[in-house]
This record gives structure tokens, sequence and C-alpha cells, in this order.
């Protein structure tokens, strides 16, 4: 195409037309160049009624139907406005990996111990001479190559344990507690209550709701009495105070149920302060 016909353009800072063909080697055949114009003149672009937010905009509020353990009251019609700060906060696997290994080596009880060559006891008597008896040169009794001798590398008590910031637990546990409620794995129910201690009640009751390898977690101070008693000795349940749930738990179960009060306990000690979008906009108007 450029062979057979010419090429022409324009320039946008106003200079003369400049034409390109195939005959003239692709030279322009105007050797005329643009007349440079100071930046000064360039008029500075500045849309209307743009709106400058000093603030970021609040994600919105997590939705979620309130059920029931008890039976009289297994359909509420009531939903659970949770808050978007501790429930739906980005996802970070990193933060859930240092979490769970922090929890683990914290749980490693280091008291493992050997001895060495130099801690067994016994003579430190030559066995054999060096030569002469045809078979390997040898030491003392407690040569790690020997029966009863020492430990090459022998194992000393230490402490595992290892540390992380409060503030990066804190996000680990809304991390946690988002990512269940991404896999509608978070449910709530008014209160964590249950008539009698009877465990085949109480077996029936979850599996109705499809409560299946299910963490029940209430914000009070100590589990009822009743509820301890009978889901102790379900296998695919287990009952504890928010207080007490670690990150590795809650991952290790699939499903979670707070109470009310466990969804207080947490929005208490793992929100942030809410800013107000609409007084931040006062006076950011261009």
């Amino acid at each position: 195409m450029l062979q057979r016909y010419g090429l022409q353009l324009r320039s946008v800072l106003g200079c003369s037309t400049r034409s390109f063909s195939a005959s003239s080697g692709g030279l322009p055949v105007q050797a005329s160049l643009p007349q440079a114009q100071p930046f000064g003149n360039v008029p500075k672009l500045r849309p209307a009624n743009i709106v400058i937010l000093k603030y970021p905009i609040a994600p919105q509020p997590v939705y979620i139907n309130v059920s029931s353990l008890l039976p009289e009251h297994s359909s509420t019609g009531n939903v659970a406005i949770l808050p978007p700060s501790v429930f739906r906060h980005p996802i970070r696997r990193d933060i859930l990996h240092l979490c769970v290994n922090h929890y683990l080596d914290n749980q490693r009880q280091g008291t493992a111990a050997t001895k060495s060559r130099g801690e067994v006891q016994g003579s430190g008597r030559k066995i054999r001479q060096q030569k002469g008896s045809g078979r390997a040169r040898l030491g003392d009794g407690q040569s790690p190559m020997l029966r009863g001798g020492g430990h090459t590398f022998a194992k000393k008590a230490r402490d595992f344990s290892t540390k992380l910031p409060r503030k990066v637990l804190q996000m680990g546990m809304r991390v946690l507690l988002s990512a269940k409620v991404r896999e509608n794995a978070l449910g709530v129910v008014e209160i964590l209550d249950w008539p009698t201690a009877k465990t085949a009640e109480l077996a029936r009751r979850i599996t109705s709701l499809g409560w299946q390898r299910t963490l029940l977690v209430t914000g009070a101070d100590t589990v009822q009495e009743t509820l301890m008693r009978a889901s102790r000795a379900l296998d695919g349940t287990e009952t504890i105070t928010a207080a007490q749930l670690t990150i590795h738990q809650g991952l290790k179960w699939e499903r979670l149920i707070l109470d009310y009060a466990a969804v207080d306990f947490f929005e208490r000690t793992l929100g942030k302060q809410e800013i107000d979008v609409a007084a931040g906009l006062s006076g950011h108007v261009v």
C-alpha cells in the first residue's frame, strides 16, 4: 500500500503538511520543520465537577440470615448485619500462613534431649591400640560408633516459640472470618443454648441443620453446661468461647457458627473505626 499511494501526515502541533511516498525513499518532500511552541501556551485541562475523596469509600456491610439451634425457633427470619472491617477483609493467605506457623511453633514442647560423647559416663581409656590389631582404629567407650556411646549431634532442650506482632494476629483473624463468609461457611444464631444434656437429641438437630464438621463459638465467658455436656461426645462438633478461638482451629473446622455475643466480641476486639465519607466530602469539590 505504501508503494502505490503516498502517506500524508498532518502534525498535531500546527505545522505544514508533509507528504511521504515510496519514490522519495520514505523521506518528506517538504523539509519544513514544525515551529516549537512554548509550554506556557498549552492550555491546562481541568475538568469541572470532580470530587476528590479524602477518605476511601467504606465497603458495604455483610448480611447473613440468622438461624437457631433450638428446634422451636428453626426459622427466625432475622438478618444479621456484620461489620465489613471484620467480615469483609481482603483474603491474605500469607498472613494465615504466618499465624498458623506461629501457633504450631508455640505448641512445641522442646524437651527432647540426648547425651553427647562428653556427657556419657565412662572411662576415657583407649579401648585398643592404634595399630597392630588389624581392626579399625577406635578411641574411648563414649564414641558415637559404639553401642552405648554418645550422639554425634546431641539434641538439647530449646524454645521453639516465635513472636508475631499483635496486629498481624488480628489481621489473620479478620482474614479467617472473611474467608468463611466468602465460602458460605459462617452462620449466626441468636444464642447458643440447649435445654438438655442428651447427646442424641443434639446430634439429630445438628444433622437436620446440616452442621456437620461445625465449630460452635459463643461470646459468653463460659459455654453453657448442658450444651457442653451434650456436644463433647459428638465427633463432628465442638463448642468453645470466642476468646479461645484460634486461627488454626478456625481453618481446621469446615463451618463456624457464632452467636450474637461472639459477633459483638469480634467487632469490639477486631473492628476498625468507621469513617463518615459524607462528612469527609465537605470542602473537597473542585
